[in-house]
């Protein structure tokens, strides 16, 4: 039995859709009691990974756990090893993690506390272990589905300053994969997309996409830290910004880890485009 928490989001749906059709019996954990969307004869159990006593009875009869920290989970709470002690006392054997990239390349992020944590209890948890480390998301794009849908402009900065951004069912495939095998214990997968693309090119990929032509608007690092103040707290804000704006080398280059996982190249960023081409329309 394989527990997946974040199993309504953009890594969890097509994670528990992978593993189902695998013939995996899986838990899917949600906040909510009647998620949609989900396969049928797939379970779920509503829980919070905020409250880790919630998921105690859910990893009763586990072999492999999902662990997936989202919006405020990545701030302060429980101690990580807490989480790690109740499900190697369920009787958990392995464990994957959804960590980022920046918790390898920029030790002192205080937006990622809480994933470096994390992977130290992961790490010292005795269980077996993989750590996934996703760079940027395709799926950020979103950010911009309102603007295209109404007046066809994308508004971003750092023009064309190239991320390799990774389609999150790749990420959710990767996963798919180490939790139901055993060559990838005590693994570390840097996942990035198949090319580094700006934000200027990323716009130009939806026009490609949509068929018509789709504005490009750079914004300057002080109006993108107006807007995004909005709604992400201000550390947040502004690591996020010297990723984007000032990325390191190491985050500009291609991992080959996807490739080594699946046995196939990363998805491009099209692919995701083509695939979620409802929310630009």
């Amino acid at each position: 039995m394989i527990v997946v928490t974040g199993a309504t989001g953009n890594i969890g749906r097509p994670l528990v859709a992978a593993l189902a059709q695998a013939g995996e019996e899986v838990v899917a954990v949600s906040r909510s009691a009647q998620p949609a969307g989900l396969p049928g004869g797939v379970r779920v159990a509503q829980a919070d990974l905020g409250n880790f006593a919630s998921i105690a009875p859910v990893l009763e009869g586990a072999d492999a756990f999902f662990i997936l920290l989202a919006g405020e989970l990545n701030g302060p709470g429980e101690a990580a090893t807490n989480l790690l002690d109740i499900a190697k006392r369920a009787g958990v054997k392995r464990v994957v993690l959804v960590s980022s990239q920046l918790s390898g390349t920029r030790s002192d992020t205080p937006s990622h506390n809480r994933l470096r944590e994390f992977e130290a209890a992961v790490r010292a948890s005795g269980l077996e272990y993989t750590i996934l480390r996703p760079g940027g998301f395709a799926s950020n794009a979103y950010a911009w589905s309102e603007s295209v849908r109404t007046n066809r402009t994308v508004f971003s900065p750092f023009a064309d300053v190239a991320l390799p951004v990774i389609d999150p069912a790749d990420i959710a495939d990767v996963a798919a994969v180490v939790l139901r095998e055993d060559d990838h214990a005590g693994q570390t997968y840097v996942l990035t997309g198949p090319e580094a693309i700006g934000p200027r090119r990323q716009a130009e990929m939806i026009a490609e996409v949509l068929g018509e032509d789709v504005t490009f608007v750079e914004l300057s690092r002080e109006d993108a830290h107006a807007a995004m103040s909005q709604f992400m707290p201000e550390d947040v804000v502004s690591g996020t910004l010297d990723v984007l704006g000032s990325p390191l080398p190491v985050e500009q280059q291609v991992s080959p880890d996807v490739h080594t996982v699946l046995g196939r190249p990363a998805r491009p960023f099209s692919d995701w485009v083509a695939r979620n081409l409802p929310a630009f329309k």
